[in-house]
């Protein structure tokens, strides 16, 4: 049950924040491996990309990837939800009664490990939906695909079961390191709260807060990871199924660092945090508030 309410959660989120995933994809394509000022801007803020893709690709085009990002959302943070839920039941992430920083961590990120390993292929799809649009605007790699099922399909028929799992090399450090921030400050922060008595024990704006708090940490760690996963993901490859711009995660993460300096790899901050802050706030909300709506129910 505890995978199963985490995933829902996640679901619920993602309904919201989809729109806002388009756009950060498409905001950390934009340029790549160009210096600033030798490339068309497409997208110049959140806002500015929000309304060129709604006025270019219709608002269909806000909502591309909407099935695999559903369904990554329920395998992949139903599975580190619900890993961590059970790891924090146990008891381990405390220590004489009170959250341990380094605990929860610890425990995060390797919810984050299984998660990302379990959702890595319709990741992968998701991000080439997302950053497929009509060719005035296009960004990134286009790999035309006709949605989430043939694009599995095909992309199984041309490089194998190993395949679907390309990218995985970021999608990994990113997910840990994201999951570990989440989780670590959103358990904390609940118990600041709590013991600040700001509000009731039972009340839904304890965990709104601290899951507000959380948003600000995960995207400061996670988006130079966020970038270049998206990268990873989202790049041609030859006929082997080897990429054609980067080698793997650190190859990645240096050329961008070169060509594009730090600011690259925070390419699409706002983008980011319009889509990672309501995501991690949203799903943190549904996780903590489902969780005692089941345990209620099972009381009585």
């Amino acid at each position: 049950m505890d995978f199963m309410l985490s995933g829902a959660a996640a679901c619920g989120a993602c309904l919201f924040t989809n729109p806002l995933e388009v756009v950060k994809t498409r905001m950390q394509l934009q340029g790549e491996l160009k210096i600033r000022g030798s490339y068309q801007v497409y997208y110049r803020n959140v806002f500015h990309a929000f309304y060129t893709i709604g006025k270019v690709d219709g608002l269909a085009g806000l909502q591309k990837g909407l099935v695999p990002g559903l369904v990554y959302q329920f395998f992949m943070n139903g599975v580190r939800l619900g890993s961590f839920a059970i790891i924090e039941s146990s008891g381990y992430i405390h220590t004489e009664g009170r959250v341990s920083a380094a605990k929860t961590t610890l425990a995060g990120a390797m919810a984050g490990v299984v998660g990302a390993v379990m959702g890595s292929p319709v990741y992968l799809v998701k991000t080439h939906l997302q950053s497929q649009s009509t060719s005035s605007i296009a960004v990134g790699h286009q790999h035309k695909h006709q949605g989430m099922t043939k694009a599995l399909a095909a992309i199984y028929k041309q490089h194998g079961i190993l395949g679907l799992w390309r990218g995985s090399s970021a999608a990994v450090p990113r997910v840990s390191v994201g999951s570990a921030a989440q989780l670590c400050t959103f358990s904390s922060a609940k118990e600041l709260v709590l013991d600040l008595q700001v509000f009731p024990k039972n009340s839904w704006f304890v965990a709104l807060t601290a899951g507000m708090i959380s948003s600000v940490v995960v995207v400061v760690a996670m988006t130079p990871f966020d970038v270049v996963s998206t990268r990873l993901y989202n790049q041609p490859v030859d006929h082997l199924g080897k990429g054609q711009l980067y080698k793997g995660f650190t190859d990645c993460f240096s050329k961008t660092l070169k060509k594009e300096s730090m600011m690259g790899l925070y390419k699409g901050l706002g983008a980011s945090y319009f889509r990672i802050g309501p995501h991690t706030i949203l799903s943190l909300f549904f996780w903590d508030e489902l969780r005692k709506m089941y345990q209620h129910q099972k009381l009585r």
